[in-house]
């Protein structure tokens, strides 16, 4: 596919043909405003900064930002359920919240300017991945309590695309609505796309005779050898969408069609830093660290350098002059320590695709039985490997780990569907030490 003409995507909205100072003299004003807003009607805000001893007036500059306090999940997770809003709650015209599976979940809302800009920004996101009004929209992410189904939806609407509100699970219908519908993007997680070829396979139809020409995958990191396992088997342009729920859903940066340069930050509305993990200083420009987001035209709930955990550096732009931000490498609560040696399951996952007998569909488990931490992975094999390449291709994945990663791990092959399936995000690491 080949890369969306940026003079068309500007005809909708100029901004995307901005310089780099038109940019940062947008970002200024509507930082500066973001910071009062938040003062002035966010107690934990009026909080922070005054422990910090800074006020919105403080801030001249964007490098002035960095001398404000961060935001964490903690924070929000304190002022559960209604504490971080910045508005009174009658203008909140609707709320979303993680999962809580490790703890309180965070609580985020909108007003409704919070939700128009929101289905814009997906809407853009949309269009830059390679859709256009008239086009149809298969959303497999999750509807309720999670952004993605919602966010997806109506910034497919806003892009004046016919949507088809399917949700996660029912993989059988899904097969069957792609099939009938003949969607032209599908907007789903990475790994449960993974699961709806499975059941194309199940089924014995060829995947790439469907009507799907445009992948927006995203809520997970997701590496190369994911993509080119997904575009290989559809047929399809794979693009890779950023959002989180506390900064805004997805929409927050997005790739564009056929560049694989990464997501291209919204920079009109979020700014982005990057951070040591450990000290929090911002790190030299294109080094890696932890990914912060401060938001700039949101109502409801602003979010001033909220610390993501995700893990990555930022490019120049190159599609326009808004930056980039490098594939996620992992996140700094999912790194794991195994001896010593700081693994992701991200790494893990790119060493597994490089073994062309294993599928991408693996689980991970951390034990430490005589004082010393052990990792064991169960991998599926493909469904055309004989049942005795098992050992070998398990032999293959253990090299590739202690060469490449440097740690032992003991590898069991697993036959094709064995495991299960996630129908949103995928939970592969089972950390019992």
């Amino acid at each position: 596919m080949r890369p969306t003409g940026i003079a068309e995507l500007a005809a909708l909205e100029p901004i995307l043909s901005a310089s780099r100072d038109e940019l940062e003299t947008l970002q200024l004003e509507r930082l500066q405003s973001t910071l009062q807003h938040a003062y002035a009607n966010n107690a934990a805000y009026r909080q922070k900064f005054d422990a910090a001893g800074v006020k919105p007036d403080d801030l001249r500059t964007l490098a002035d930002l960095a001398r404000f306090p961060f935001t964490t999940k903690t924070d929000l997770r304190e002022a559960y359920p209604f504490g971080f809003f910045s508005v009174p709650r009658a203008q909140v015209a609707r709320i979303h919240a993680s999962s809580g599976t490790t703890g309180k979940p965070t609580v985020v809302g909108y007003t409704r300017n919070d939700i128009a800009t929101w289905s814009g920004l997906v809407a853009r996101s949309i269009r830059a991945a390679g859709g256009r009004a008239g086009m149809k929209v298969h959303v497999a992410y999750g509807y309720g309590l999670f952004t993605g189904g919602l966010g997806a939806h109506y910034g497919a609407e806003a892009a004046g695309c016919t949507v088809i509100p399917m949700s996660g699970g029912q993989t059988e219908r899904q097969v069957q609505l792609i099939r009938d519908f003949e969607p032209d993007i599908i907007m789903v997680t990475p790994s449960y796309m993974l699961a709806i070829l499975d059941e194309f396979t199940r089924q014995g139809i060829d995947p790439r005779s469907t009507s799907l020409r445009v992948g927006i995958f995203g809520a997970e990191p997701w590496g190369d050898g994911m993509r080119a396992e997904i575009e290989s088997a559809f047929n399809i342009g794979a693009c890779d969408i950023y959002g989180l729920s506390e900064v805004m859903g997805p929409g927050v940066a997005q790739e564009f069609a056929g560049t694989r340069e990464g997501p291209t930050i919204w920079e009109d509305h979020f700014i982005a830093e990057i951070v040591d993990p450990v000290s929090g200083r911002v790190a030299e420009e294109g080094m890696q660290g932890e990914l912060v987001f401060t938001s700039l035209t949101k109502e409801a709930m602003p979010v001033i350098r909220y610390r993501t955990r995700d893990l990555t550096r930022l490019l120049p732009g190159s599609v326009t002059n808004m930056r980039r931000m490098a594939r996620i490498s992992g996140r700094t609560d999912d790194m794991l320590i195994i001896r010593g040696v700081n693994v992701f399951p991200t790494q893990i996952e790119e060493l597994i695709l490089r073994c062309k007998g294993l599928a991408p569909h693996y689980e991970i488990e951390v034990t430490r039985p005589n004082r010393l931490d052990e990792i064991s992975i169960v991998v599926e094999a493909r469904p055309e490997l004989a049942s005795h390449a098992h050992e070998a291709q398990a032999l293959l994945l253990a090299a590739k780990l202690k060469d490449i990663i440097g740690i032992s791990a003991a590898i069991r092959g697993a036959m094709s569907g064995s495991l299960p399936r996630s129908a949103g995000k995928a939970n592969r690491v089972r950390d019992r030490r």
